[in-house]
């Protein structure tokens, strides 16, 4: 398939919530339901994470009873990608049309930080590609710069989980810092609905989603943002 019908979809490889034993990961329908929207709108998907390999899913996102989690489960194609995903350090972004970053709480602890994460998303903004993320998937815009060395979510628009939705959660304290709070702090201009209702904004070439309910929303958004770079 050609380079202008693939989409990469990063993945956490963060099995645990920092140095506990909770478990963590990815979750589940952030990853399926845009995998889905965009393999059936006839674009090939290609998975990667900062270690490659296996992927952690998140536990509890197993249970969701979402037709593309179940779709996904009994898809031995999905399946084998989401064991051998590839490395950060083996994707060339001129490769793809789109980057979309799934949430699950393991995003908040390898993706900030990863330098071969910011350096792919800062190349492939300059390349005129998409960029999307959703829930907790926001949290690897964060070291993404633009070709002025700004902040990638600087003055734009930008959803993401938000500090409500992370304390009915239960786990403002398990986090390392709160991602709706450092999405401001970089000059995003954050915008949400209320907790757990679904909320998708797309800016440009940049969409992002609020939670869980928003996945879909987000993956309809980075379609259209596609068709209006072709």
């Amino acid at each position: 398939m050609s380079d202008d019908k693939r989409i990469l979809l990063v993945l956490t490889s963060q099995a645990t919530m920092g140095d506990s034993d909770r478990p963590t990961g990815v979750w589940f329908e952030e990853l399926s339901t845009p995998y889905y929207h965009f393999l059936d709108a006839g674009f090939g998907v290609d998975l990667a994470s900062p270690k490659g390999g296996p992927i952690p899913v998140d536990p509890h996102s197993k249970e969701d009873g979402a037709a593309s989690v179940q779709r996904f489960l009994a898809d031995a194609q999905a399946m084998a990608a989401l064991n051998a995903s590839r490395s950060l350090t083996q994707i060339d972004s001129a490769n793809y049309v789109a980057i979309f970053l799934p949430g699950g709480h393991g995003t908040m602890w390898d993706l900030p930080d990863n330098g071969t994460l910011a350096t792919l998303l800062g190349n492939a903004w300059e390349q005129g590609k998409v960029i999307a993320a959703v829930c907790h998937g926001p949290a690897g815009l964060l070291g993404a710069v633009d070709g002025q060395g700004k902040p990638l979510i600087a003055g734009r628009r930008v959803s993401a989980f938000s500090n409500e939705e992370e304390d009915a959660a239960g786990l403002t304290a398990a986090m390392p810092f709160l991602l709706e709070t450092r999405v401001r702090e970089l000059g995003g201009l954050y915008e949400g609905a209320a907790k757990f209702e679904p909320y998708a904004v797309r800016d440009g070439r940049l969409v992002t989603g609020q939670n869980p309910m928003s996945s879909e929303r987000v993956a309809q958004l980075t379609l259209e943002a596609i068709a209006e770079q072709a």
